[in-house]
């Protein structure tokens, strides 16, 4: 491989495309981590809105499909910052990113990989639990663009401010063996205070403010904004579904995520110096 191909971004745009296919084939090829990796946020829905039933909003809203756009949320959050949390932590400690730096391969291209890998990943995700909604809750998915196009930027930006937090907390574990308990933990924090598993509205007001200064918070309103009637806005903190400010949040994430990957990022483990 020479300079010219090692060297600027068709290269590493290239080389992260093919990686990309690596790193969805490796996720493929483990079948039971496939069905339980999917199967996970669509069993807790189906649990949650079987014990949490009834009508919200005047009786407008059903509240199983309120869990249905917050599992949106919890279900991409887990396949970006869970998933990459966890893996990288593993691969630093098995030593691969040690012998990937030490390749002519751009280390963007690793990177650009694991986004290929949360887009798939997450988008199947997404595909499931609307699956799930409209044919178990009656969810009605939107009938116009615009709306459809919301649900796009916030899933992209979501997906790019989970995935980054993800990156740069798998530096966080000292080995690959605590990655679990490391990244695991807040996730399973920011669902509770961030109305995916207790409604917004039955949620105190301290709360929902530190869950307002992570991502969860804004996928999980923004998604109830895209598939909820616009009655059950009033169920919210604001009483409003707030887009403009649910981009900024999360425009304001893949900023600071970003920074904190340059920060942090290690490709060898602590053992390693």
């Amino acid at each position: 491989m020479t300079p010219q191909d090692t060297a600027g971004l068709p290269g590493a745009w290239r080389l992260g495309l093919l990686r990309g296919g690596l790193e969805l084939k490796q996720f493929f090829r483990l079948r039971d981590q496939v069905v339980f990796s999917l199967a996970f946020p669509v069993v807790l829905l189906v649990l949650l809105a079987s014990i949490f039933g009834g009508e919200v909003a005047d009786g407008e809203v059903p509240v199983s499909q309120i869990y249905v756009a917050a599992m949106l949320g919890a279900g991409i959050m887990a396949t970006s910052f869970q998933s990459l949390g966890i893996s990288i932590a593993i691969e630093r400690d098995e030593r691969l990113l040690r012998r990937l730096i030490s390749t002519p391969m751009p280390p963007a291209a690793y990177f650009l990989g694991k986004v290929w890998l949360v887009l798939v990943t997450g988008a199947l995700e997404a595909a499931v639990l609307l699956a799930v909604g409209v044919g178990l809750y009656d969810l009605d998915l939107p009938g116009d663009v615009s709306t459809w196009l919301t649900f796009g930027w916030i899933f992209l930006l979501g997906t790019a401010a989970c995935a980054l937090l993800g990156i740069a907390i798998s530096s966080l574990p000292g080995s690959g063996r605590s990655a679990g308990s490391v990244v695991i933990l807040p996730f399973l924090v920011l669902q509770f205070i961030s109305g995916v598993y207790i409604p917004a509205s039955e949620l105190p007001d301290w709360m929902l403010n530190i869950g307002a200064l992570f991502p969860l918070k804004w996928m999980c309103q923004g998604f109830r904004g895209v598939f909820l009637p616009e009655s059950a806005a009033v169920l919210e903190q604001a009483g409003d579904w707030e887009f403009g400010r649910i981009a900024l949040v999360l425009g304001a994430w893949c900023i600071g995520g970003l920074l904190l990957c340059l920060l942090t990022f290690r490709w060898k483990s602590r053992r390693d110096g």
